[in-house]
């Protein structure tokens, strides 16, 4: 049967519903919109609501209250928390960030020059990014082991240099982690890098050199404006991305020495199923979206407006 004659069989009602929602976008991103609030909205709200309790992971009862949000907020060692998530986070951002751009640069004008071993370098570094963070953890502490067959302390001792606490002094293990997810991270900050430069116009770069700009000089005022939406759309998924990390530092350090590297997001790990407090750890849970998306909205208010790109 011919579509004519389907549209001729269809009773006016029906014909008349199709046409009105036909180009309506409701009913196409519906599917999408049901499986964000089951996954994802879902457990937010929930994780609100519980923030109000005094539930515990042992107990059924949930009496709603305050005093679970004035017990996790007024906590002495949150201070110390969140100024170790500082670092860890403010550290992971600009490491990403600056390597990443390098690696990816490198990269690009190698290819350009056809220089042997490219591919192998871009490869390489993608190899961190797909490695869980558990096992880069475990990677990480065969390196900084003090043991005397920890990688990096026998490299000083056939070089004849002292040996370094680098898990166990808390002025240098959060160092050891920072470098361990930076060294986790620049990766994907290279994949958005190398696409960014890609995307640049070759145009630029041939009017820069009539102009008789330098190698520097077309970096600094052509490559790095028009890669300004990139970096800050990546400094949000780095911020975002390392705000949640927990698993890394969890087997390289487990938040120790002390408190030294323990962050918002092990915290609440440690919160949840150490301690059983359901409603404290929701209540620091909603207090990393705060600034997960408060850092976000930040680096939002940079990105370039329509009429400057």
């Amino acid at each position: 049967m011919s579509p004519i004659a389907i549209e001729a069989d269809s009773p006016p009602q029906s014909r008349t519903f199709m046409r009105r929602f036909a180009g309506a976008p409701l009913p196409w991103i519906m599917p999408v919109i049901v499986v964000i609030g089951i996954f994802y909205l879902y457990p937010v709200i929930d994780v609100f609501r519980l923030s109000f309790t005094n539930a515990t992971l042992i107990g059924d009862n949930q009496d709603y209250t305050l005093g679970s949000i004035t017990n996790a907020l007024s906590s002495p060692q949150l201070p110390d928390i969140l100024w170790a998530t500082l670092i860890f986070v403010g550290g992971s951002v600009i490491g990403q960030q600056i390597l990443g751009l390098a690696v990816a640069v490198v990269v690009i004008r190698g290819e350009k020059r056809g220089l042997f071993g490219t591919t192998i370098l871009r490869t390489t570094a993608l190899v961190a990014w797909v490695v869980p963070g558990i096992a880069g953890g475990i990677i990480w502490q065969m390196l900084f082991s003090e043991a005397p067959y920890g990688a990096l302390n026998s490299i000083l001792r056939l070089m004849h240099m002292p040996t370094v606490a680098w898990l166990s002094d808390p002025a240098i293990a959060p160092w050891s982690t920072l470098i361990s997810n930076i060294w986790r991270g620049t990766a994907f900050s290279m994949v958005v890098m190398y696409a960014a430069l890609k995307s640049i116009d070759p145009s630029l770069y041939e009017a820069a050199e009539v102009d008789g700009a330098t190698a520097s000089q077309q970096f600094f005022f052509v490559t790095l404006p028009q890669l300004r939406a990139a970096i800050l759309v990546n400094m949000i998924l780095i911020t975002i991305q390392t705000v949640n990390t927990f698993d890394a530092i969890i087997t390289l350090t487990g938040g120790g020495p002390g408190r030294a590297t323990e962050v918002i997001s092990l915290y609440v790990f440690n919160i949840v199923f150490r301690n059983y407090d359901l409603s404290g750890g929701s209540v620091l849970s909603v207090l990393m979206l705060i600034i997960s998306l408060g850092l976000a909205f930040i680096y939002a208010s940079f990105l370039p407006k329509e009429e400057e790109q």
